[in-house]
């Protein structure tokens, strides 16, 4: 029973959970402005588990032909048959409940909005097929976690424009950024595959060293919108310095990577990123908390 479930959470790699739930908290304990309900808390971690999970078992089923060739993907569990394909439909159905109804429980926007996140998880595979914007959409499907943790504090958003909602544009736009600017270092691992097989990933239609430069560009926006969300909400000083210590994380991550050396890149990829994320949730939280005392 104990390997199944490993091999449940391998095949949504669950580990990467840590790159995107912390913004989904960081939305809710912003909308709050200071510590949410328990409850909130709970249906906001389970939705973004079921959503997350579900894209992430919808990916691997619509790439399994991709994957059973690339060498690096080659041994994933539906590839290697253990895991079954009525096993990952069932993993897509669980998760997909598990999504709306923690979406019911939360409030009547958080359910009329949550349709949205099950079209774009079905867009991106099929998007690596035609244009390198894949990455981006990759982003905005976990840069829903901020706005979702906020509406589902708030429950509305307001027209029009300069209310303390749309702060929430600012953070899904630099979540955005963010993840679609490591994503595009982490696809450099499949540049020559991705040639080979007419896949649209950033490096295989720029090329390396221009892969690095748009997504250090790619970085340096996701710093930028998360000063406008800090002007927007007038955040202080608590969160300056966790700004401070993510654009530290950020250029130590592009040091990683170098044009002509890929090994660091799952260092880069993982470590560095959850490191940013964490962060990011750990200064906003104590920004938060202090402004309330």
């Amino acid at each position: 029973m104990f390997k199944r479930l490993r091999s449940y959470s391998d095949f949504v790699v669950l580990k990467h959970t840590l790159f995107a739930i912390p913004f989904a908290y960081l939305g809710a304990f912003l909308a709050s402005g200071g510590i949410p309900e328990l409850h909130i808390l709970f249906w906001v971690g389970i939705a973004f588990l079921g959503a997350r999970s579900a894209a992430m078992a919808l990916n691997n089923l619509i790439d399994r032909d991709i994957d059973a060739r690339n060498p690096r993907t080659a041994d994933r569990e539906l590839i290697t048959g253990k895991i079954s394909m009525r096993e990952v439909w069932a993993i897509i159905l669980v998760s997909y409940i598990m999504l709306f109804y923690s979406a019911y429980r939360l409030n009547q926007l958080c359910l009329m909005l949550a349709p949205i996140i099950p079209v774009t998880s079905l867009i991106y595979p099929y998007l690596k097929r035609f244009s390198p914007v894949s990455h981006f959409v990759l982003g905005l499907n976990l840069a829903y976690a901020p706005v979702g943790g906020w509406l589902a504090v708030r429950g509305v958003f307001n027209f029009p424009f300069g209310t303390p909602e749309h702060a929430m544009l600012l953070l899904l736009f630099a979540v955005t950024f963010w993840v679609a600017g490591f994503d595009m270092i982490y696809s450099m691992l499949d540049l020559d595959f991705d040639r080979k097989n007419r896949l649209y990933s950033v490096p295989s239609v720029l090329g390396v060293k221009n892969t690095l430069r748009l997504s250090f560009v790619m970085h340096i926006l996701m710093l930028v919108f998360l000063v406008g969300l800090m002007v927007v909400l007038n955040l202080g000083m608590i969160f300056k310095v966790g700004l401070v210590v993510i654009g530290l994380l950020i250029l130590y991550e592009h040091s990683l990577v170098k044009a002509d050396n890929f090994t660091d890149i799952p260092v880069a990829f993982f470590n560095v990123n959850a490191a940013v994320s964490l962060s990011m949730l750990v200064f906003t939280v104590m920004d938060v908390l202090a402004a309330g005392f």
